[in-house]
């Protein structure tokens, strides 16, 4: 028997982990349903994603066995007073709004299974990364359906969710800080003489490769991949060097703190 997964909000998170379901080996085993806003933005999210659309979530709710929030976190509260009459203790509430905790949902749906999970932007090209973590009534069992609706899209972890704020900041907005650097060595690139696409496309590949080759580690630490690069005397060399007396540690531990900090706050308001 399929799975009936229904979407509240079809934006472009929602829409990349509807998309990368359609075309999984696992597609068959899910029927994938959304709503929207209003009749006008139903229309136009089920002309680009291919799956019905309804302008009401109380129906989409109604026929869901897994309920997906996939709202602005300023949005939440508003959304799950509205479908709170629909929801059974039968069906699996998952959340994808940053800084929104599992008991701040609970507080308003009551005794409902709830799993929160902060995905990224990557999962549009199959390499996403998801954090996961499980509410007070969530079981194990439901922390795997969702993993197995997630598999085709990238990685999975699990974590408690007082390390929910941290995995926003890593991998949620990671991808944007990953961006930056990229740009950086490509404009770096181009001011000292190359072609800025060409200095992207190095700084990209080089990016995905460095990334591979830590998956690829084993129990090596990763410092000895930067060293098995970085010879003393050598030309790595001198640019770690310079990265250490610039503090690169220290920026990006301020970068991933106050990014962590500002998913907190989100949940507050």
């Amino acid at each position: 028997m399929k799975l009936n997964i229904g979407f509240i909000g079809c934006g472009k998170m929602a829409s990349a982990i509807i998309k990368g379901v359609l075309v999984s080996s696992d597609k068959d085993l899910y029927n994938i349903k959304g709503s929207e806003v209003s009749d006008d933005f139903a229309k136009l999210a089920s002309e680009r994603l291919g799956i019905e659309v309804f302008s009401d979530g109380k129906k989409l709710v109604k026929g869901s066995d897994i309920v997906f929030i996939a709202t602005k976190p300023n949005n939440v509260a508003d959304v799950l007073e509205n479908i709170k009459s629909e929801l059974t203790s039968e069906k699996l509430v998952v959340s994808i709004a940053a800084g929104v905790s599992t008991s701040k949902i609970q507080e308003i749906i009551g005794d409902i299974r709830v799993v929160r999970i902060m995905p990224n932007t990557p999962a549009l090209v199959n390499l996403g990364m998801f954090g996961i973590c499980k509410g007070a009534k969530a079981t194990d069992n439901d922390v795997e359906i969702v993993e197995n609706i997630l598999k085709s899209l990238g990685k999975t972890i699990r974590v408690e969710e007082s390390q929910m704020d941290i995995v926003t900041a890593i991998s949620g907005s990671g991808p944007a800080f990953f961006y930056q650097v990229i740009e950086d060595m490509a404009r770096a690139g181009e001011k000292l003489g190359l072609d800025y696409e060409k200095s992207l496309v190095l700084a990209a590949q080089t990016a995905l490769g460095s990334a591979q080759m830590v998956f690829n580690r084993g129990e090596t630490p990763v410092q000895t991949l930067i060293d098995n690069v970085a010879t003393k005397g050598g030309c790595t060399f001198v640019g770690i060097c310079e990265m250490k007396e610039k503090d690169s540690t220290s920026m990006f531990f301020d970068v991933i703190d106050k990014t962590a900090q500002k998913a907190n706050a989100l949940g507050k308001n």
